[in-house]
């Protein structure tokens, strides 16, 4: 049995803002993403997550990314990682931030990494790591490609997967026309296989835990635009970093989301929202939530 989010639920998950309070409050996220040839992933997930009120974002990239987007914004920190021909993440970059992991509060790692063999190895190791610690991670894009092209079936258990149905459908070994007869089945199959929580894109999304099954209700034809993912795995991870647990924040972020792409496109039409027009409604869409 599934729910439907409703305005009161995600008023409820919204997370307080002490006037007491610092940039630490808020929580620090370290964003692993972006390589040569998908920069704005980078941009998307990391300004995303800021908009949504977490404290610090920390982008760790190669250097050719940091640049560009370090010219684009002055909003977040950097960590620059080793590359791999100029191209993606190094294999061995896991080794230069082993050591500062345990100084955030969440780790959003897989937006516009890439397929490339390098970047999927690092996929490979980091998500080993991190199973090891009790860290919040939200896991997309090329990192679940990383997942289910090298058969990786061990994830954090305190995580998030992202996947649109064709991801889906490689992770589980499915055709995509059965997942999308099912989708409340699979996910809640997805779920349980890898003992994390799943939110399965598309129209009436669908989040899936071990504590109940939820479909949200909003969102148009404006978020299928390239990008709209990365704001959202942005959005997940700046709830989770101002202490919201993963499956509220993932049932909170995909209302929220939607209510962005909804209110951009009145405004925009459902032809023309980009995915940073979605960022620039993220505080219209808390506002509105906030009228309950």
């Amino acid at each position: 049995m599934a729910d439907e989010i409703t305005k009161e639920l995600a008023a409820s998950l919204l997370p307080r803002r002490p006037e007491n309070s610092h940039k630490g409050t808020f929580g620090k996220i370290l964003n692993i993403s972006g390589s040569v040839n998908y920069q704005g992933a980078a941009y998307l997930s990391s300004i995303s997550a800021l908009k949504t009120g977490a404290g610090y974002v920390t982008l760790a990239a190669i250097q050719k990314v940091i640049d560009n987007i370090a010219a684009k914004t002055p909003d977040i920190t950097f960590l620059p990682l080793r590359d791999s021909y100029g191209q993606c993440i190094a294999s061995d970059a896991l080794s230069e931030i082993r050591d500062i992991i345990k100084d955030f509060n969440v780790i959003s790692i897989g937006s516009g990494l890439s397929d490339k063999p390098a970047a999927m190895a690092f996929v490979d190791e980091a998500l080993k790591y991190l199973s090891e610690t009790n860290m919040p991670v939200v896991i997309d894009a090329d990192a679940l490609n990383a997942i289910s092209h090298l058969g990786i079936t061990k994830i954090p258990s305190n995580s998030v997967i992202t996947p649109h149905p064709k991801e889906l459908s490689r992770l589980l070994n499915i055709p995509v026309d059965e997942i999308q007869n099912d989708r409340v089945q699979y996910a809640k199959f997805a779920a349980q296989k890898l003992s994390c929580t799943v939110l399965l894109k598309g129209k009436n999304t669908v989040i899936a835990s071990d504590t109940g099954i939820f479909i949200n209700p909003t969102g148009n034809s404006a978020l299928a635009k390239a990008g709209s993912g990365d704001v959202l795995t942005g959005i997940i991870s700046g709830l989770i970093a101002q202490g919201v647990s993963v499956k509220d924040s993932t049932v909170l972020g995909a209302y929220l989301h939607g209510l962005a792409g909804e209110l951009a496109s009145r405004e925009l039409s459902e032809y023309s929202v980009l995915a940073s027009d979605i960022i620039n409604y993220i505080p219209s869409a808390i506002k509105n939530i906030l009228t309950v």
